[in-house]
């Protein structure tokens, strides 16, 4: 409803809350200037939320906002899926009807499920992506509506919330970006208790720096005076005041309820129970009004007029009448839109409710039950089977209950409500025993389920099993994140199947485990579906089959691709369409597909993919166009096409943004980070990772688009923000389902950090790790940026004293490792040569021969940074053998090539590098201003630490005293003092000191008193 709202309460005086009036507005303030606000509300029930809330809305709308309020509805134990968000929209499309269609637009379909007035909400593909994706379309709608007029979403009673609900205002208020929005929420503090599930939301909450808690205290003595001098329009004596105070202990809801007793002289005799003075209050009525509010009560948070009538079975004008006493005595009040009626206030609710007799409550819900068959539209059509479900479970009627709760099972899953739809199958698997068998044999599977397939029986004619049910929890657990109660159900499910001869629900329930292992962080989940290919192997070809089949070869794409892998994937191809799964058979082909590139086959590939993506766009397969999106230009990236791959991601990111495919979006923006980092677009790259940061849904792209932003830093010279990106990817990625699409990646970052701060012996440890791991077939897009990254590092640290030991080894083992990469593209060819040409340099053997063929190499690719690094160092190899005036003027044009592209780049290292080479051949590189004077501990290639470090040598500190200043070990410090000495080409501590001084780099102030 909109606002001005009718008020529940009878105070017509609103008392204090200035400082919380004062935050609220303060929330509008900040809204009206495009900063969207989110703000929870607790208290203690009664404390006075609801007309904080009325207050604020009014002030809201005569300065011109829009405010929708929506409630968290309650019916027995149950909350309607997105009852708040669905009762708020509604709000908002009939205050702004054309500007809510033109932010709807192109999403109807999916928008439905929360508005169904948007149209027909489609089945669509159900996937862990699907509330997500709604969710993002949700909160993206909402800043499109606020985008020119402020607009207050007021969600009242969230302890009510269902898990949905929750969800979705978690979703909202972590991704809100725009817009003059402000989202306010309320809750019961007192109803909170540490198994609440309100409780973690809370929590979470709280860490948010976007979101202001706010808490309403009782009302103190003062306050509860000027309450009720306003209620009785006369000034109180003060020892009434007194007893109302102590009475109510500041509550303003039992303030009013014991003045108003008070003044209707209904307080004589009463005891201290403010439930038992609620109860007095309806004992006073008549009869009838006494029976209509005992209905009402158990009716749920609202009952509509007419299903009022049906379930009183009064004469109209003798129902007329008991509602006028009951509405005249303020125990309850018409809803806002004058066709159904609830009580002023939740807690004479819940203590009428509380009075009933189990049999009164097991009656009455029968009778509303009852009432609700016999005439649909007695309810809203989008609430109609949610309650019907609730009323027969609270009737105690098993044979009703249970199809009842497997029709509102459906309902939720058909607006992405997976934890209701969890809930309504645990019910209906708990009434499946207690119901008559001729009740559970006329159930079909065609009706209530979705994910398992027919496998050969007919599901219009097949009894619906127990196990139908399992699978369906199974899945809606794994799609609303509760994969715990979903492992449970797969364990149970294959405890029942050990007695059962069916290898193919036995192995889809595996397949199952393995998505749920992986899930929770227990595992890669091969064992799980390695048991499902022994179930189903020698078996006749089916749609389990065919699925148990993609899904290892897709485990294996990612973890060991090779011709396993292949062969999975032809198989699953073949055996989908041998039986019309054509979603398993297209998913299936973008495997195949990458599998393909990654053998050799690249032109193959490339076309077997593209025409996979043109077919799923045709047929509205998106998840399936979302992968090829991702895997098309991944695959061009891989083969040195980044160029080609550009285009195709931008197209994807927007088809993914359009279907709300969020992990895909996030993997398209992470892809497009690589490729523009390849063309030397670093800013753009930069911008591109934090696009998969922001998108991602899930861990692993979020540890992709970390490693993308650590990439960058480490070539611009920023090696701290490169760890600390590096640290953040890592936790992404975890440890329990290592791929090397991740791991190698990781190495190679590792690697650079490590040798960017001079750990040499760390890069060795990082390397060792990776080449004990191997590298499987179609990795080497990987393997070879790994092999650089620690060549380089070894070269780069020839000469200090602590790299001698154990190198040799190293480069042996590199070396090796290079023998048996491929090298199957131009791209990867170059890079086998420059990796090669850093090995030579480690051993003091590389000529200027061998790095021209290197830039040779690389001038035929759109790769400009890697151009400009291997020009710079065949600028360096000239100079070592010059013998003319042409060499020297060769190397000169390739440093000033070299640092043109780091200068554009920003990249700080290889620009500091081409000066330094420059400064010491005397090479004039330009005609322009002289760039700004290189710091001597930069110019001699001192990271920051060995700076410190040379600082406190120069002082005279030894080794253990440089530890304790630097919160270091006397180890590490050696460490650091040897690799100085290696840099500035000295023999010990004294000439290291003596380097310093004459190169100024440390003042005499500085240095502090020596030891």
């Amino acid at each position: 409803m909109l606002w001005p709202v009718e008020t529940r309460s009878v105070s017509p005086v609103f008392v204090g809350r200035n400082d919380e009036l004062d935050t609220l507005n303060d929330a509008l303030d900040r809204a009206g200037a495009a900063e969207p606000q989110a703000l929870l509300l607790g208290g203690e029930a009664g404390v006075g939320k609801t007309r904080l809330v009325e207050e604020f809305a009014t002030a809201a709308c005569r300065r011109g906002a829009v405010v929708a309020l929506g409630g968290c509805v309650e019916i027995g134990a149950d909350g309607l899926p997105f009852a708040p968000f669905s009762t708020a929209l509604r709000a908002l499309r009939a205050a702004l009807p054309d500007e809510l269609a033109e932010a709807a637009a192109g999403q109807e379909d999916e928008l439905a499920r929360l508005l169904p007035e948007l149209g027909e909400a489609t089945s669509g593909r159900h996937d862990e992506q699907g509330m997500a994706r709604l969710f993002e379309l949700t909160a993206r709608l909402l800043e499109r509506v606020a985008a020119e007029r402020t607009v207050v979403v007021a969600l009242e009673d969230l302890h009510w919330a269902d898990a949905s609900t929750r969800h979705l205002l978690a979703y909202l208020l972590r991704t809100l970006r725009t817009g003059r929005l402000v989202v306010l929420a309320t809750y019961r503090s007192d109803d909170i208790h540490r198994r609440h599930p309100l409780r973690p939301l809370l929590a979470e909450l709280d860490r948010l720096r976007t979101v202001r808690r706010l808490e309403l205290a009782r009302f103190t003595r003062e306050e509860v005076g000027r309450q009720i001098a306003g209620i009785l329009a006369a000034e109180p004596d003060p020892a009434q005041v007194d007893d109302i105070f102590e009475r109510s202990d500041g509550n303003a809801f039992f303030v009013e309820e014991l003045a108003v007793a008070g003044a209707e002289g209904c307080c004589t005799g009463l005891t201290d129970s403010l439930r038992d003075l609620l109860l007095v209050r309806v004992e006073a009525l008549p009869e009838s009004a006494q029976r209509v509010a005992r209905i009402v009560a158990e009716g749920g948070s609202t009952v509509e007029y007419r299903l009022l009538a049906a379930v009183a079975q009064l004469a109209e004008d003798d129902l007329i009448e008991a509602l006028r006493a009951a509405v005249g005595a303020n125990l309850l009040t018409a809803t806002p839109t004058g066709d159904g009626y609830r009580f002023r206030h939740s807690l004479v609710r819940e203590a009428v409710a509380d009075d009933l007799l189990p049999g009164d409550r097991s009656r009455l819900n029968r009778r509303y039950a009852e009432a609700l068959e016999a005439d649909p539209q007695l309810v809203p059509a989008d609430a109609r089977v949610t309650r019907l479900a609730s009323y027969w479970y609270q009737a105690h009627d098993p044979a009703k209950a249970l199809p009842a709760a497997l029709d509102a099972s459906v309902v939720a899953r058909r607006r992405h409500a997976y934890s209701e739809q969890l809930r309504l199958l645990e019910r209906a698997m708990e009434l499946w025993d207690t119901a008559p068998e001729e009740i559970r044999a006329a159930l079909r599977p065609v009706d209530y389920t979705d994910v398992y397939p027919p496998c050969g029986c007919d599901p219009a004619t097949t009894p619906l099993r127990y196990l139908d049910l399992m699978a369906e929890a199974a899945v809606a657990g794994r799609f609303c994140g509760e994969r715990e109660r979903a492992l449970k159900i797969t364990k149970k499910a294959l405890r029942i199947l050990q007695d059962e001869h069916d290898p193919q629900r036995a192995a889809w329930f595996w397949v199952q485990r393995s998505r749920l292992v992986q899930g929770l962080a227990r595992g890669d989940g091969w064992q799980e579906l390695g048991t499902a290919q022994d179930l189903v192997r020698g078996l006749p070809p089916s749609e389990v089959h065919a699925d148990v089949l993609a899904n290892a070869a897709a485990w294996s794409m990612l973890h060991e691709p090779g011709p396993e892998a292949f062969a999975a994937a032809e198989r699953a191809v073949e055996y989908a369409r041998m039986v019309g799964a054509r979603e398993i058979e297209l998913n299936a082909r973008v495997t195949l597909g990458c599998l393909m590139v990654d053998a050799g086959d690249v032109d193959n590939g490339l076309a077997e993919l593209e025409r996979v993506k043109d077919a799923a766009l045709q047929e509205g397969v998106a998840h399936v166009a979302g992968r090829a999106y991702t895997n098309l230009p991944s695959e061009l990236e891989s083969v040195g096409r980044s160029r080609e791959a550009v285009p195709i991601q931008r197209e994807g990111i927007a088809f993914a943004r359009r279907y709300g495919l969020l992990d895909a979006e996030a993997w398209i923006w992470g892809n497009l980070s690589e490729s523009l980092y390849a063309l030397g677009q670093w800013d753009e790259a930069a911008e591109a990772a934090a696009g998969a940061l922001g998108s991602a849904a899930s861990a692993k792209p979020r540890g992709a688009g970390a490693l993308h932003f650590a990439h960058v830093a480490l070539a611009r010279g920023d090696s701290a923000e490169a760890a600390r990106r590096l640290a953040v990817a890592r936790a992404h990625y975890g440890t329990h389902d290592p791929m090397p699409q991740a791991q190698l990646p990781v190495a190679r970052i590792a690697i650079g950090v490590a040798a960017e701060e001079g750990r040499i012996l760390d890069a060795r440890a990082e390397l060792d790790r990776a080449l004990a791991a191997g590298f499987p077939p179609g990795t080497h897009r990987y393997g070879w940026p790994l092999l650089l990254a620690a060549a380089t590092a070894e070269a780069d640290a020839r000469a200090l004293p602590a790299a001698a030991e154990g190198r040799a080894d190293a480069l042996d083992r590199l070396a090796e490792a290079a023998r048996k990469l491929t090298t199957g593209a131009p791209l990867w060819q170059a890079y086998e040569r420059w990796t090669r040409a850093e090995l030579l340099r480690a051993r003091g053997t590389g000529t200027a021969a061998v790095w021209s063929d290197v830039v040779t190499g690389f001038e035929c690719l759109d790769r400009p940074y890697d151009l400009a690094r291997v020009r710079r160092r065949l600028a360096q190899a000239l100079l070592e053998e010059a013998t003319g005036d042409d060499e020297r003027d060769r190397a000169t044009e390739l440093l000033r090539l070299a640092g043109a592209v780091a200068d554009h780049l920003g990249a700080r290292p290889l620009a500091e590098a081409v000066a330094l080479l420059a400064q010491r051949a005397r090479l004039t590189l330009t005609t322009r201003a002289a760039p700004r004077a290189l710091d001597p501990a930069e110019s001699l290639g001192l990271t920051s630490r060995e700076r410190d470090v040379l600082r406190l040598v120069s002082a005279g500190r030894t080794n253990r005293q440089i530890a304790e200043e630097l919160f270091i070990s006397p180890k590490t410090a050696s460490v650091h003092v040897s690799n100085i000495l290696g840099k500035l080409g000295v023999a010990g501590r004294g000439e290291a000191a003596a380097v310093a001084h004459r190169l100024g780099m440390f003042p005499v102030e500085a240095l502090g008193p020596t030891r």
